[in-house]
């Protein structure tokens, strides 16, 4: 299990743009973090005072990244990644904040050490809020 400190230095985002709370699981394939994040009023995502349910994708996009970074067994930050795409994406709820807490699951489908396709799925008190695919590019400039 990972805190806040350590997923913050595996990825690019620090501060308050870091919003996992825990990675609670892991394995080669697949991660389980779990966000409070989205109940904070200056959460950095929020605009108009709500946090909309597009902004999950982010939550699912830091999973990704602290998930390269244990698979990879590096205790820093790995290469920059960034996402490609994201398809078949599925809002089931209008908004992130008003959740105690949120489930990030997300599972490597494909990929080599460049590029890597995931589905994603984020939910609060055992009801599905957002679900999808990503594709992630690694920067080549960093290795």
């Amino acid at each position: 299990m990972l805190d806040r400190t350590a997923i913050a230095a595996r990825i690019p985002h620090h501060d308050d743009m870091c919003l996992l709370d825990s990675v609670t699981s892991w394995s080669d394939t697949r991660i389980h973090c779990v966000a409070t994040s989205q109940t904070l009023a200056d959460n950095p995502l929020r605009a108009a005072g709500r946090l909309g349910i597009a902004n999950g994708i982010e939550y699912a996009a830091q999973a990704m990244a602290v998930h390269g970074a244990l698979t990879a067994g590096k205790d820093a930050a790995p290469r920059a990644g960034y996402l490609t795409s994201v398809r078949e994406v599925e809002f089931h709820s209008n908004r992130l904040d008003g959740h105690a807490s949120l489930d990030i699951h997300a599972e490597r489908l494909s990929g080599d050490a460049n590029a890597m396709i995931y589905s994603f799925s984020l939910s609060a008190a055992g009801s599905l809020l957002l679900s999808g695919r990503a594709s992630v590019m690694l920067d080549a400039q960093t290795s």
